[in-house]
């Protein structure tokens, strides 16, 4: 698979494309004033301990305080006060490495995998042999038993009481970010847990002697206190590197130490790298053929920090010169309009229809085009096959996360519902998002939970409609006649005088000249007025201003229904 990064940078916005054999995969943005949150680290206060829902709200010094669920609360929290960790324990259990690489930045970019996460779970695992009442060592109950209950994990949190957490989900909506105590350090090779003093190693690394020799040097090099995920990267390298990416984490993790002794809460201790830095940092690797960018600035930037980091891949990083658009010349620009539109077509003929619901997110499949009844099964498995790549691309492209629903096209054999299944299944390989995907049902269901931790691409390059509020529908212009009718009725009563102007959007003032005789001259004859219509486009499609030429001014709210 040719793997390409395409960096670009305007006056207002630096956008980050990959591209996945010439198709868009993945797109990060960050603008001004909305720098990426995820991985950066605060000194808050508790502001208010919710038990019924098990979670505490914790001010970090932003508008709305932060969610801090009590999974995601570190078993260690009484230890903070003296910043030390457990001693090592070497756990046999691989950590998956993606929990430290931004599965996705947040406005642009993140740093962690999402905790929050339909299962609940946090990025590190606990240390606690029962989380939130679940069992971790794997056991099942057996056949005819009934499931044995674990009790909760306690959690003790004060109102007013200082902690530190690290920002693991942007603020989507209305809703703050999402936090965690269980702090980590990511980079390039190792991620630095402070307070657990376990090494993990990432399960994308399968092999047994490599993993071994990693550990061993480690655990060599490792303080006291400190633990350890060893990342995917890390493979074949030597021990000098990952002593120079350890020191650095290290040395960093002192300076919050030091800040800690001085500063008050709310206040920030750690600020994770920029968008581009952290995709270089942890997407940029020998998959990856080339990275492009059209910014002298960036290119420098880049350059410096891979030099530092791999002198081997510094030959991989080009100076875009052209002077078309660069997102133009690798087309993706096309790709991220229709990642904008409602209906994607498919090379077959079908077509999927997205929608986003507050609760859920909807995916119809549609055929298009007619197939002779013989045929009509296979024809189905094919759009669904080819629905099944598609949408988990565009689930990725679009950071589509929570709960999706899938209607695929209708099948009669089991097998080929299998089939459509296990190519789901095998298209979510490709997603650092962690998801859950389940069979489908009789009715050609398909449920999937998928990690959220930032706004998808629909919230980053658009806003609501002030018109429609984002619901795709206004008022009919009918029901607007209808609500200024009543305004006159209302008026005739109360007000006096029988010249009026109404301001109305031009698309409303169109209608109310339609009709012989006019919708216009029917209110002004059947009310004994005599209307003046003006169209101002600031006006709402679905709405009206009146002024009163004897008043000489806005009398609109004075007689409204």
């Amino acid at each position: 698979m040719k793997k390409e990064i395409i960096i670009n940078e305007t006056a207002d916005q630096i956008r980050i494309a990959i591209t996945e054999d010439g198709k868009l995969a993945e797109i990060f943005v960050e603008s001004p004033g909305k720098e990426r949150m995820v991985g950066d680290i605060y000194l808050g206060k508790i502001a208010r301990v919710m038990s019924g829902i098990r979670a505490a709200f914790i001010d970090i010094g932003h508008k709305q305080d932060a969610f801090l669920h009590f999974s995601d609360v570190d078993p260690n929290i009484d230890e903070y006060s003296s910043l030390i960790g457990e001693e090592d324990s070497e756990i046999d259990e691989d950590d998956d490495d993606d929990v430290e690489v931004p599965a996705k930045l947040p406005e642009g970019g993140s740093t962690g995998r999402d905790p929050s996460s339909s299962s609940g779970t946090s990025t590190q695992t606990s240390r606690s042999p029962v989380v939130d009442g679940r069992p971790q060592n794997g056991s099942r109950p057996q056949s005819g038993q009934r499931p044995q209950r674990f009790p909760q994990r306690e959690i003790h949190l004060d109102r007013g009481q200082s902690i530190i957490v690290q920002v693991t989900k942007e603020p989507v909506g209305k809703k703050g970010v999402r936090v965690t105590s269980k702090v980590s350090l990511p980079g390039r090779y190792l991620v630095l847990l402070p307070f657990d003093g376990r090494i993990g190693v990432s399960k994308k690394l399968y092999n047994f002697r490599e993993k071994k020799r990693l550990r061993r040097i480690i655990r060599s090099l490792l303080p006291e206190g400190f633990g350890v995920i060893i990342r995917t990267v890390a493979e074949g390298k030597e021990e000098e590197l990952l002593k120079n990416d350890l020191e650095q984490l290290v040395k960093t993790w002192r300076e919050i130490e030091k800040s800690l002794k001085t500063e008050q809460p709310p206040i920030l201790l750690y600020k994770d790298l920029s968008t581009v830095s952290s995709v270089i940092r942890d997407l940029f690797n020998n998959e990856v053929q080339r990275v492009v960018v059209d910014s002298r600035r960036l290119y420098k930037e880049i350059t410096t920090y891979v030099k530092w980091f791999a002198p081997t891949l510094v030959d991989k990083i080009e100076f875009y010169r052209g002077k078309q658009a660069i997102f133009e010349v690798f087309g993706v620009a096309k790709d991220m309009q229709e990642s904008l539109g409602r209906r994607v077509p498919l090379k077959t003929g079908g077509y999927l229809v997205i929608d986003v619901t507050e609760a859920m997110t909807v995916i119809d499949v549609n055929s298009g085009r007619y197939a002779a009844s013989k045929e009509q099964e296979q024809n189905s498995l094919r759009t669904n096959l080819e629905a099944s790549r598609e949408i988990i691309r565009q689930l990725r492209l679009r950071d589509i996360g929570g709960i999706i629903v899938i209607d695929f096209i209708d099948l009669e054999d089991e097998r080929n519902k299998r089939k459509v299944y296990e190519e789901l299944r095998k298209e979510f390989r490709r997603d650092r998002a962690k998801a859950t995907v389940l069979p489908m049902t009789e009715f050609g269901l398909v449920q999937i939970t998928r990690q959220r931790i930032r706004q998808n691409i629909m919230q980053s390059f658009s806003e609501t409609c002030p018109v429609c509020a984002g619901t795709g529908i206004v008022q009919s212009r009918a029901t607007v006649l209808t609500e200024i009718t009543g305004w006159i009725n209302k008026y005739k009563s109360e007000g006096r005088g029988r010249m009026l102007k109404f301001i109305v959007h031009p698309y409303l003032a169109s209608y109310l000249r339609e009709g012989r005789p006019s919708h216009l001259f029917s209110l002004m004859w059947k009310n004994k007025l005599l209307i003046k219509l003006e169209s101002n486009g600031t006006v709402p499609v679905n709405s009206f201003k009146v002024y009163s030429n004897s008043l000489k001014k806005d009398i609109t709210e004075d007689f409204k229904a």
